[in-house]
């Protein structure tokens, strides 16, 4: 399962990125980042969030403004204005990872969020929004509504993406915190339990030693005729072997 996982999650991030723009928005990279760095997760398809102002042939902008609206005025079709909030699909290798990333996402206000498992056993977990919006302008070219409410409505859109990014970056922190506390629940190895009990055994030896040796030196001078031999294994200086960082955050 873990093999066939990390072979399709590096066979899917090698791949050319289909989309219009050809990269991952700026805004949400460093969400990207992380979560591609976690060995049980990777991304399939992301987008920060948009205002977009439709009439046949799709416009976007990352703030809108009323000036960005004048062209309102050339419309020949229906325009529409769209904000379309952060959406982002992770492919997981368990269930247990994505019902993790479900969680974190429903905390940080992406309450429309979802898992979904396929018959050959993919577990995809989406990340997304109810917040959107979307308001006819224009029908066949005429404008339905007056230039006070198409500000209006360029305010709330803008005031939704700034709504929009706080919950992205308290995605990226929530999340940050779930897998630096899963990681701290990762079981010591038996090799390394087992090192823990011969430290554990070879200072309690250490220390009884001393104490025999502290008696021995007191009655070394009624004992000089005698020979003794006392074995010892001396360990050196050991420490606990540190676990390994298989959740590497931040290469």
């Amino acid at each position: 399962m873990d093999r066939t996982f990390s072979r399709i999650k590096t066979q899917s991030l090698n791949r050319l990125d289909l989309s219009k723009k050809g990269s991952v928005d700026e805004d949400i990279e460093h969400v990207v980042s992380l979560l591609n760095s976690c060995e049980q997760f990777f991304t399939t398809s992301s987008c920060s969030g948009r205002i977009i102002l439709i009439d046949g042939v799709r416009q976007a902008f990352k703030s809108a403004s009323y000036s960005d609206m004048s062209g309102l005025s050339r419309a020949c079709g229906d325009a529409v204005l769209k904000f379309e909030p952060f959406v982002l699909h992770v492919q997981c290798r368990r269930l247990e990872d994505a019902q993790l990333l479900h969680s974190v996402a429903v905390n940080s206000g992406f309450r429309n969020s979802g898992l979904t498992v396929g018959k050959t056993g993919k577990i995809v977990s989406a990340v997304r929004s109810t917040h959107g919006l979307e308001v006819p302008l224009s029908r066949h070219g005429k404008l339905l509504v007056d230039e006070d409410y198409i500000q209006f409505l360029t305010q709330i859109a803008n005031q939704k993406m700034e709504e929009n990014l706080r919950r992205v970056q308290r995605f990226f922190q929530n999340f940050q915190s779930a897998v630096s506390a899963e990681r701290q629940h990762i079981p010591d190895s038996p090799g390394t339990q087992e090192h823990q009990v011969s430290q554990h055994t070879h200072k309690k030896g250490r220390r009884g030693e001393q104490g025999t040796n502290k008696q021995n030196q007191l009655n070394v001078n009624k004992r000089r005729h005698q020979h003794e031999t006392v074995g010892c294994h001396d360990y050196g200086d050991s420490s606990l072997p540190e676990l390994n960082d298989c959740l590497d955050l931040f290469t």
